[in-house]
């Protein structure tokens, strides 16, 4: 049975200045409106100094838009979605946007019926929070923070460690262009660590001198915070920050097993993805690293001490990460004319497992880009090399698979939704 209680009271009751306001992190939102008013709060909100790291991005259009648009493109990390509609229709609507959400979208569904069974029936299904209209930017911003600020909700940011086979693999290549194509195909905020600290070449590919790198925050080590770390960082391209290494060799970079953690920590908090760019060494910190990463990719090159490397590595994160998947395997550097190779299809026999990335020797490319402090992408957006970086990105944020075998952040009861319907 349908009620009209208030969820929350009237928004015209609320404060309106700042007040307890935090920046919002770096991450993609997009609404579709239904309404000229909901889409001008949205508008206001998205101008606000607080929302200055967010990518946002508003559309005329309820739920039906929104199904269109997701049909055939990626969802954000936040989706606000307009509906005029009472409970039945809303959660129908709700079920059709459920099937075209990525894994780790939330969703705040904008409604005018203040309804309590509808909210809790919303609640089941998966939705973050459902927003009564009328209300004011400072309480788009206040909902944003307590989605992703409180002190009870996980980080937003998905680390993706990257770490060669060999010296000379390639691993920081891969690392710098599956990190710029993130940041370009995905429009979320992506974060650059060059943990290769005496020789990283980071900065060196991206054409930037930062003034503070990757030793200040070490420094300071318990005191690194989101804020502090943000200070710190070097925007090398849209949507793409660096936190670059010292690259001098006027110290030991000898580092504690934890060291690293408040920086990673205070990454994720602001950051939607997080490359780790780990260099070709075996310490307690890069072993935890890699331990602790969401996603491990071990750049390989065509021959046998990449496989017998690959192959420890592999076995290792098994015995240290045994609740997840196995690392993705990039060959890198194949065709290198008149050096015998080991085949691809071997490799995939010898390791039980398929390469997510096979990358042709092009030296004249990676060459080109590399003197020019620039991506690949940047220099042949149409390459054959620019696309599968393309499709690394997508795999890695498991955008490459279809909608319709798809896990929705939506459904989380969705093997109930038969059993709830029924009631």
């Amino acid at each position: 049975m349908t009620t009209d209680d208030p969820l929350v009271p009237p928004s015209s009751g609320r404060p309106t200045d700042t007040e307890g306001l935090k920046p919002v992190p770096r991450i993609s939102i997009q609404a579709f409106c239904e309404t000229p008013g909901v889409a001008d709060v949205l508008e206001q909100a998205a101008t606000d100094r607080h929302m200055a790291k967010a990518h946002v991005k508003v559309h005329q259009g309820g739920v039906a838009a929104a199904l269109d648009f997701y049909t055939a493109a990626p969802t954000p990390n936040l989706l606000f979605v307009e509906t005029r509609e009472r409970r039945e229709r809303v959660l129908e609507q709700v079920d059709q946007l459920a099937t075209v959400c990525d894994a780790g979208t939330k969703v705040v569904l904008i409604g005018h019926h203040n309804d309590i069974a509808l909210y809790r029936d919303l609640m089941r299904r998966g939705v973050s929070e459902y927003m009564v209209a009328p209300f004011d930017l400072y309480d788009v911003i206040r909902e944003i923070g307590e989605i992703y600020l409180s002190p009870d909700v996980k980080p937003v940011g998905r680390t993706i460690a990257f770490i060669g086979a060999r010296g000379g693999a390639g691993s920081s290549t891969i690392a710098h262009n599956v990190a710029f194509a993130l940041s370009r195909g995905f429009e979320g905020g992506v974060v650059l660590a060059d943990l290769d600290l005496p020789f990283g070449t980071a900065s060196l590919d991206f054409n930037q001198e930062p003034p503070q790198t990757l030793a200040d925050a070490l420094a300071a080590g318990e005191r690194v915070d989101d804020v502090f770390l943000d200070r710190l960082l070097s925007k090398c391209a849209s949507n793409l920050s660096l936190l670059a290494a010292p690259a001098t060799l006027d110290r030991a970079f000898d580092h504690d097993e934890m060291a690293f953690d408040p920086i990673i920590d205070a990454a994720r908090i602001g950051a939607p993805a997080i490359i780790l760019d780990l260099p070709h060494l075996w310490t307690a910190w890069v072993r935890r690293l890699l331990a602790a990463a969401d996603e491990v990719v071990i750049t390989a090159m065509p021959d046998l001490a990449s496989l017998r490397n690959t192959k420890n590595l592999i076995d290792q994160l098994k015995i240290a990460r045994p609740n997840d998947e196995a690392p993705r395997l990039v060959i890198n550097q194949v065709g290198l004319p008149k050096r015998p190779e080991i085949k691809p299809i071997d490799f995939q026999k010898a390791l039980q497992l398929d390469p997510a990335a096979i990358i042709p020797f092009d030296a004249a490319l990676f060459g080109t880009a590399t003197n020019n402090g620039q991506m690949i992408a940047e220099v042949s957006a149409r390459s054959p090399v620019a696309q599968i970086f393309e499709a690394l990105a997508a795999r890695l944020t498991g955008r490459s698979v279809a909608r319709s075998s798809r896990k929705s952040a939506l459904m989380p009861l969705l093997a109930r939704l038969p059993r709830l319907k029924a009631h």
